[in-house]
């Protein structure tokens, strides 16, 4: 599932990689795979900015600002009820990415 094209706060660093995997993994959308003992972006746009690659690369080749796009958004509604909301598509839209 595709959010929002090119506008995901994820940078990866490939001269940092070590190709341990991790972030293949843990990323619920597939956004890594591994080719040539490291990993890449398949698809940047996947990303939905849990933060789950980010927090579980020991090496520092992943950056994501987490909490900013569709998932905080899941979880906020979860957590105080009602329909997701990360103001996407401004004040007057209530519904997620």
């Amino acid at each position: 599932m595709k959010y929002l094209l090119n506008v995901t706060s994820l940078e990866f660093f490939s001269e940092k990689c070590t190709g341990c995997g991790r972030c293949v993994d843990v990323c619920p959308h597939s956004v890594f795979v591994m080719t040539d003992k490291k990993a890449e972006i398949v698809d940047r746009d996947l990303c939905m900015e849990c933060g789950a690659c980010a927090l579980n690369c020991e090496f520092g080749a992943i950056k994501v600002a987490s909490g900013v796009g569709c998932a905080a958004a899941i979880i906020n509604s979860m957590i105080k009820g009602g329909e997701p909301s990360c103001d996407c598509g401004g004040i007057t839209n209530s519904g997620c990415c």
